[in-house]
């Protein structure tokens, strides 16, 4: 079958430029270590989910859009807020951070902006609770608790499929993914939220993919050249190989993703954005982490 050749087969050391990416590597480490700390200092845009917060469910007897009542919040002073729309209905939840004030104030603000902003349009409150940062705290911690859990099954499957030696790599090389995208999302100051946590754990399950395809092609060629190459040639051909399929597979997701971006408004925005930086970076990462990662680990092929 003849297939149409978008990306030219390529020749690069990757096990060359090791050092170099390995620097960058580390700073991106480095930011999110302090990012980290800057976290548990609460110096950091976290959501209700995480701080704690006021939740309201609105229902309007007017048509209001969600654009509409975001400006609304925003004019009257209310900028840390959420809004999510009940599809089909005239309904709303809106999420704001915990204030002094306490839930029933919080309620009253709320309608007052709204009496004040939308004037004309009816509503009703159907329900409202406060999310104390107890349970914030504790989502915080269940939400490491899975990301540590889903590095320790990377290790063991890969441990399975290939080595124990791939295991540790490909497990480095999805924390360092978890881990970057931590600190550039906290350098940007976008807001992190559960949907933030879910992209994370999606961009580990992407890196991981990728990292297998590679992996599988090194194991291949380990076997075929294992006489008349060392491992930095082996690793290299093996990326090489599999380099148009890395990059077209990666520039098809960031095309929906970036779709997301720029269309799917602001209750997607956050979810996208980590999307997007993530698939970068596992891409860059089961390229140049996970891979010089086995070379170091050992240098020759057997």
């Amino acid at each position: 079958m003849k297939f149409r050749e978008i990306i030219k087969k390529s020749n690069l050391n990757f096990i060359g430029m090791r050092n170099k990416m390995f620097l960058f590597s580390s700073i991106l480490v480095l930011l999110s270590f302090f990012a980290f700390v800057m976290i548990s200092f609460g110096k950091a845009n976290m959501s209700v989910d995480f701080t704690g917060g006021t939740n309201l469910h609105l229902k309007f007897l007017d048509t209001v859009s969600i654009g509409e009542l975001r400006d609304a919040l925003m004019n009257g002073g209310l900028k840390d807020v959420q809004i999510q729309a009940v599809s089909g209905t005239k309904e709303f939840f809106i999420k704001t951070k915990v204030t002094d004030t306490g839930k029933e104030k919080t309620q009253g603000k709320v309608g007052s902006i709204i009496s004040d902003q939308l004037k004309g349009k009816k509503y009703e409150i159907l329900g409202s609770n406060m999310v104390g940062s107890t349970v914030g705290q504790a989502l915080k911690k269940n939400a490491i608790i899975a990301v540590v859990i889903s590095l320790v099954g990377i290790i063991i499957y890969i441990a399975w499929r290939f080595t124990f030696i791939f295991g540790v790599a490909a497990a480095i090389a999805t924390f360092h993914d978890v881990l970057a995208m931590l600190g550039i999302f906290w350098a940007l100051n976008e807001e992190m939220n559960i949907l933030f946590i879910t992209a994370l754990l999606t961009v580990a399950g992407y890196s991981l993919t990728d990292t297998v395809v590679v992996f599988d092609r090194i194991r291949e060629n380990m076997a075929k050249m294992k006489s008349r190459a060392d491992l930095g040639e082996v690793i290299n051909q093996s990326i090489n190989e599999v380099l148009s399929r890395t990059i077209i597979t990666s520039l098809t997701v960031l095309l929906v993703l970036a779709a997301l971006l720029f269309l799917g408004g602001k209750v997607l925005f956050e979810f996208s954005l980590a999307l997007f930086i993530g698939v970068i970076i596992g891409t860059y990462s089961s390229i140049f982490v996970a891979s010089p990662l086995i070379f170091l680990w050992r240098k020759k092929v057997r």
